[in-house]
């Protein structure tokens, strides 16, 4: 059931936004020539999913040449697609100056009386069903359609008294934060994961004399090979073309594409295509424990099957010889594909193939044991970047939960407990939430 079909708890109503809300405009004869600078926002500067600031750029006056005047404390609202889609706005109450312009593809709004909690309506303005309902209505032509303002102001907004704004903000605020501080720690994750993989890759882990090789410093006792010398090289396939024909799918195969392979981390655990026995009489079917890399496009991403699975011919598969570690070699993998895919022949997408990748030198410490001693390092920081990533998605089913039951009052604040989230790493179980 869409959030505007609801009946709103108790005697509360729907009211237009533009009744609590309006646009913020510039006043007439405003003079910026005096300031030394001003701060402006571009569509780039501005967060998406919930967190609050943006970032600026602090311009003198003659360099804004043209922009959408904001006062501090105002949401601005992304208007073209697909930033509004994305859901690209910001609440500017940490602005540094009484005002500030940014891209004039925001729709910058501000209460017209005191006693409204702006960030209920920017949080509100995140809830899957607003960003549906307004982009219904987006206006222009395709690719360049926009938010007109009285689409905005015209939103349905239930009704709260001003103290039920704060609380239901401050509870919403809570799970943001702890988002923002999930996405960081994230980030910090996967930065220690490519520092580790470069230390170790140069470095190893017996504290041996270095010696100078044609990709840069490695162990004395390591040896540099090539992909093509220390694993088969393999094409998926798909012989029909368009590969989208419905007749090939839907059976018990899975069939895992590009896209599967670069929000795998490293590890293919999951599927959105499935082919029936047609199909895999047209693919190619790879065992599990194969390092599969994309070839097109997405250039250089690697991922290890852990289950079989049919290939189209968008992906490589690799299977190492007995030099090499299968898991070794695909973290190994990680840290070439910068490198990949800005060496990738650029026609109208990027495509590599197996010629690309049977010259591409590969480093292979002659200690199997070294092998596995690196790969459980990075293992290790994988669970942490995991663990992280798990946190967040139970946070963000936490918040759109919330988001719409808070402002339907099918929950009344008074009823949360938000203080079980910091356990969440111990329990991923949120039904206390509602006790």
């Amino acid at each position: 059931m869409s959030l505007f079909d609801v009946k709103l708890a108790g005697h509360r109503r729907w009211l237009p936004v533009g009744d609590a809300y309006e646009v913020t405009r510039k006043p007439r004869g405003l003079n910026t020539s005096q300031l030394a600078a001003i701060p402006f926002a571009s569509m780039a500067d501005l967060p998406q999913g919930g967190a609050y600031a943006p970032d600026y750029t602090m311009k003198v006056p003659t360099e804004i040449k043209s922009g959408t005047y904001f006062e501090r404390g105002d949401i601005l609202v992304a208007k073209i697609t697909p930033s509004f889609e994305n859901g690209k706005q910001a609440l500017t109450a940490g602005l540094p100056n009484p005002f500030g312009f940014a891209t004039t593809e925001v729709i910058p709004l501000r209460p017209r009386t005191d006693g409204h909690d702006r960030r209920l309506l920017f949080f509100y303005l995140l809830h899957p069903d607003v960003r549906h309902h307004v982009a219904e209505r987006m206006e222009g032509t395709t690719g360049r359609q926009r938010v007109p303002e009285e689409v905005l102001l015209d939103l349905p907004f239930p009704e709260f008294e001003p103290e039920e704004q704060t609380a239901i903000s401050d509870s919403l605020e809570t799970i943001q934060r702890l988002i923002e501080t999930e996405m960081k720690s994230a980030q910090t994750a996967i930065g220690l994961k490519y520092a580790t993989m470069r230390s170790l890759f140069t470095r190893g882990l017996r504290g041996e004399p270095q010696k100078e090789t044609e990709i840069g410093s490695v162990p004395e006792s390591w040896r540099v090979s090539t992909l093509g010398e220390t694993a088969q090289l393999e094409r998926g396939r798909f012989m029909h073309r368009p590969r989208n024909e419905p007749r090939f799918y839907g059976g018990a195969t899975p069939f895992v594409q590009t896209g599967d392979v670069v929000r795998s981390g490293g590890r293919i655990s999951e599927f959105v295509q499935t082919l029936n026995e047609d199909g895999v009489a047209i693919s190619r079917v790879f065992p599990a424990g194969t390092i599969l890399i994309t070839i097109a496009a997405n250039i250089g991403f690697t991922g290890i099957l852990q289950f079989a699975s049919a290939c189209p011919d968008s992906l490589v598969a690799i299977t190492p010889n007995q030099s090499l570690n299968v898991e070794f070699l695909e973290y190994f993998l990680q840290t070439q594909q910068g490198e990949m895919d800005k060496l990738a022949p650029k026609g109208t997408q990027k495509n590599i193939n197996i010629q690309f990748l049977t010259p591409w030198p590969i480093v292979v410490p002659p200690d199997k044991e070294e092998q596995r001693e690196i790969v459980s390092i990075l293992e290790a920081i994988d669970h942490k970047i995991n663990l992280h990533r798990k946190k967040l998605a139970v946070l963000d089913d936490l918040f759109k939960a919330l988001l719409h039951k808070l402002m339907t009052g099918e929950i009344r604040v008074a009823a949360l407990d938000l203080s079980v989230l910091t356990g969440i790493e111990e329990n991923m179980d949120t039904n206390e939430v509602y006790a």
